[in-house]
Formats: C-alpha cells, structure tokens, sequence
C-alpha cells in the first residue's frame, strides 16, 4: 500500500472468518489511528469494541500485527487505535 492507505486484516469475534478491508489512517511510531467515516454503515470496526483484539494491517513496509480498540466519542466518531507489535515480520523494515 501507499501513502496512508492500508489493509487491514482481521478475524470476526462471532464469524471466525477472516476479514480484509482497505482504510486510510495515521501513524505515530508504533501507534496507527483510523478515523471511520460513516460508522453506522461500516460493520468491521465493532470487532474491536471492549478490550479490542489482534489485527494486521498491510503497510508501505509490509505486514504489521497489533492490537487494535475502538472507541465511539460523544458525538458517535469512531477511531481504531492500533499499537503496532514491536517488530516487524523477518523481512520487512519498519
């Protein structure tokens, strides 16, 4: 991916499928935020509500896992803070 797009990629809590679908986010070091638009439309983020749960995003630089929370604001916004694991998979740079 490019820019600040990426694929995020996760397993449904009541599926136990595998999910992939594209976002656009911000990155801070370790930590990527993906702010949802339209979250009343959109269903993946809420496998990510409570304590959150593992995901995968594919980045410029590869593959990165993480643990990923939802959060709903006072007027109904949805970010997904993601904190990116410590390393990178063998062969890709941060």
């Amino acid at each position: 991916m490019s820019g600040h797009l990426a694929i995020v990629t996760y397993t449904g809590r009541r599926s136990g499928h595998t999910f992939s679908t594209p976002v656009a986010y911000r990155r801070a070091d370790d930590v990527v935020t993906i702010a949802v638009g339209l979250p009343e439309r959109k269903r993946w983020w809420r496998n990510f509500t409570g304590a959150g749960g593992p995901i995968t995003l594919h980045l410029a630089g590869g593959d990165r896992t993480g643990h990923a929370v939802a959060r709903v604001d006072d007027r109904g916004r949805v970010a997904v803070t993601v904190r990116l694991d410590d390393s990178p998979p063998a062969g890709h740079d941060r």
